[in-house]
């Protein structure tokens, strides 16, 4: 069963979607998803929604989202930075916490890619997160984002204010924002179960930044998994590889949570 829920983050409306497993009749865990970046809370090839209905299947609610300035949320995109969809992040939590379906000491977190760092820092910061999953997750934003723009690339940055990313402009601040946000920092202070998700042909975020998070996390959490799918992309672009990637990180939140 899923329901829109709206709240608001520094004073502008988020649009989200709640799935409540249908025929839970006491409080039951949930997972909170973060998009990726020019993304939006069904993702691409609906990853989200499959995601959100695997873990109804197996008793487990769930809250997808749109950062603001992304999908339907207010605001706007080239005004977006990640310490904002951080922020966003932590409203969204304090949502699910305050609902009355959700047991606020069952909550876990899943990020995508750069809403996998968003993720990450969520975790390092919310002590009640309960467990965390890691898809295609970038390490080292700035690093990735930043230091590889070319010379022409930060003329245009220069002279208009942002960059175009498949028609979505990127603005000067959230460039300026990436060198103070630390996600391997952060996820090393949580020592809630975490799972670590990537394709070996990922060729936005490499598989080394699945490694770099694997080393931080692995003497700091009492259980910690990786799972390497071969042949995968950023975004596990075929029906196998969804298939795969859905049903063994729905089976990661209901070992976890329930």
């Amino acid at each position: 069963m899923q329901s829109p829920m709206m709240f608001r983050n520094k004073g502008q409306l988020i649009s989200g979607m709640l799935h409540v497993p249908g025929r839970a009749r006491a409080r039951v865990p949930a997972v909170l998803l973060c998009h990726g970046f020019t993304g939006q809370k069904i993702e691409t090839h609906r990853l989200f929604v499959t995601l959100s209905r695997a873990l109804e299947g197996r008793g487990v609610a769930s809250l997808r989202f749109d950062f603001r300035g992304s999908g339907e949320s207010e605001g706007a995109f080239n005004e977006m930075t990640v310490s904002g969809e951080i922020s966003d992040a932590h409203a969204a939590f304090a949502k699910l916490i305050a609902h009355s379906k959700i047991d606020p000491g069952r909550i876990g977190v899943l990020g995508l890619s750069l809403g996998g760092c968003v993720a990450a820092c969520l975790a390092g910061q919310e002590k009640r997160i309960a467990s965390l999953a890691l898809w295609s997750t970038v390490a080292d934003p700035a690093e990735l984002l930043t230091h590889k723009l070319s010379p022409q690339e930060k003329g245009i940055l220069r002279r208009k204010g942002y960059l175009d990313r498949a028609g979505m402009p990127v603005g000067r601040a959230f460039f300026r924002g990436l060198p103070s946000i630390h996600p391997l920092e952060e996820v090393a202070k949580s020592d809630c179960p975490i799972l670590i998700v990537h394709g070996t042909e990922d060729k936005a975020v490499p598989l080394g930044h699945a490694e770099r998070y694997y080393e931080v996390v692995k003497p700091r959490s009492a259980r910690v998994q990786k799972y390497i799918l071969k042949g995968a992309d950023h975004v596990f672009s075929t029906v196998k590889w969804t298939n795969r990637v859905v049903k063994r990180t729905a089976e990661w939140f209901a070992q976890t949570l329930i």
